[in-house]
């Protein structure tokens, strides 16, 4: 496996993470962590369906880690 694959992996799994966070747990978000949750994975996805096909794999990293860490901190 590539080091691109693993990353891209990484990056799947905390998406996923972060939709179960979100939609499994009964749990009350304010508004503002869910907006900040939200513009992080929109400029994530933004940046993945660049008409030319170029991607900062770093920069989805970034974003989708992001918001995987706005939700896991809130969470403890």
């Amino acid at each position: 496996m590539t080091s691109e694959s693993i990353r891209l992996r990484k990056i799947q799994r905390q998406a996923h993470e972060i939709m179960d966070e979100v939609n499994l747990r009964n749990v009350q978000m304010p508004p503002e962590l869910l907006t900040m949750v939200i513009d992080n994975l929109s400029r994530a996805v933004g940046d993945l369906t660049d008409p030319s096909g170029n991607f900062s794999l770093s920069y989805l990293e970034e974003k989708v880690g992001n918001a995987h860490s706005l939700l896991v901190r809130k969470r403890q």
